[in-house]
């Protein structure tokens, strides 16, 4: 989601952090940020971009799907837990480089989404799950990440000194960096809006107003970061060696009720 008055300025995208010191919370999705970090600096002298590392990502999430259709649960959870590291390591090689990208960024997020479709059919088929339950729980999971994102985002946009390229709502195609085609950023903000518009919408239809919070205290952030993607395929790559694989798509339907919780929690608490 990005907002059309937020200007992204080049500079500002490459040389600051996310959020400033004074909001930084225990993000527990983002357990392989340390890891991306060394793998991000092993890579800044050589010729891999961060769009190599975002592809490499994907063939892991890949691997672990093949693992679970031929039941080797244990390599599948260590493929999750790998893409999630290297998933982490493609933002930083980006601002080690100093080459950051809208192409990147787009395709990294459209991976994702269809990546988490990919691993939940993967499960409905070994575990022999209903396909209704299966969309469902894929929903679920699409709408616990777009509230951890639109709380995120709105976090980094408050945040003195953060993050400012992101944007609370999107709504037109940006204009490319140096060293990217706009073309390319047109077709993938086309694919990135068309599978993620409909998520967005239902998270800002249920809170339209967490954009006039001031800030989000760290404790609300910390809770918020369970529906992060890091945690979730945290929770599957737990489950899938425990032999639990049969109530995976149970879980995550139960698991979206949180959401409910958490905005209840954001309207009364924090504005």
């Amino acid at each position: 989601m990005q907002s059309d008055y937020i200007v992204i300025y080049y500079k500002v995208l490459v040389l600051m952090s996310k959020l400033a010191a004074q909001d930084k919370f225990l993000d527990l999705s983002d357990y392989g940020r340390s890891l991306g970090r060394i793998f991000a600096h092993q890579l800044k002298n050589t010729k891999f971009t961060p769009i190599h590392v975002t592809l490499l990502f994907g063939i892991s999430g890949l691997i672990a799907i093949y693992c679970i259709l031929v039941n080797h649960y244990i390599f599948a959870s260590f493929f999750i837990v790998l893409k999630s590291i290297i998933d982490a390591a493609d933002g930083e090689l980006a601002r080690l480089k100093k080459t950051p990208s809208y192409s990147g960024r787009y395709l990294d997020s459209v991976f994702d989404i269809f990546l988490n479709f990919m691993f939940f059919m993967t499960i409905c088929f070994v575990s022999k799950s209903t396909i209704w339950f299966t969309i469902l729980a894929f929903i679920g999971i699409q709408l616990q990440g777009t509230l951890y994102n639109y709380y995120y985002v709105i976090l980094r946009t408050k945040s003195v000194g953060g993050d400012s390229t992101s944007k609370i709502f999107e709504y037109k195609t940006p204009k490319a960096l140096p060293g990217e085609s706009q073309k390319t950023v047109s077709i993938l903000f086309g694919i990135y809006t068309v599978v993620y518009g409909i998520f967005d919408k239902i998270i800002h239809y249920l809170d339209k107003n967490a954009y006039k919070v001031k800030t989000f205290p760290n404790w609300f952030m910390t809770l918020l970061s369970v529906y992060g993607l890091g945690f979730q395929l945290l929770i599957i790559a737990i489950m899938l060696p425990l032999g639990l694989i049969e109530y995976i798509i149970p879980f995550f339907i139960i698991y979206t009720f949180l959401l409910f919780v958490i905005i209840a929690i954001r309207k009364r608490y924090i504005s």
